[in-house]
């Protein structure tokens, strides 16, 4: 599992490096980003998408066509549709998701940007959101771009992962601590 894993990441590295190449020699890097940040919304909200750049039974042809329709009906760049349809037609749209984390990290790196994944219970305001970029930033010295995913089943708090570095104050961990604390004792 462990170089299954470490395979797909090498591909997403080495197409995000590519993809990175041809977006910043034509200008066009925040653009892209962009797309890879909508088509990542779109992975997360639709398993038929998922579904279909995972799966080995669906042919080349039907994935790429498939994946083109989705990509044209986002808006995305001429850059970002015919990147889409060089990996389907190589068969690596299972590594999309990888590629494009590579890629916004490659892209974060560059600038001297730190990316932090917050997940929280409920949705940010954008006075959260500037509360805890100011703090992440005082705390790491560097920019800080946030990608925000909401987990109602936290039930309230944070959990915040910036590299290897990880911070849960969610308050579903607090009570299965507690859980474990009183087993503990009785």
């Amino acid at each position: 599992m462990a170089s299954e894993s470490t395979a797909v990441s090498g591909i997403a590295e080495r197409y995000a490096g590519a993809l990175y190449d041809l977006a910043d020699e034509q200008k066009v890097l925040d653009q892209t980003a962009d797309d890879l940040r909508g088509l990542a919304t779109m992975l997360d909200e639709s398993d038929d998408f998922r579904r279909l750049i995972r799966s080995p039974v669906i042919s080349k042809e039907d994935q790429a066509g498939a994946a083109n329709a989705v990509v044209e009906k986002a808006g995305a760049t001429d850059l970002v549709r015919r990147f889409i349809g060089a990996i389907a037609a190589n068969r690596r749209l299972f590594a999309l998701p990888t590629i494009i984390t590579s890629f916004l990290d490659l892209l974060a790196t560059r600038r001297g940007v730190v990316r932090a994944q917050v997940t929280s219970a409920h949705a940010l305001s954008d006075s959260q959101r500037m509360e805890l970029s100011d703090a992440l930033k005082a705390s790491m010295g560097n920019e800080v771009s946030l990608d925000v995913q909401v987990n109602p089943a936290l039930i309230g708090g944070l959990i915040v992962r910036v590299g290897s570095r990880m911070i849960d104050s969610s308050l579903k961990t607090k009570l299965e601590r507690l859980q474990l604390a009183m087993k503990g004792v009785g």
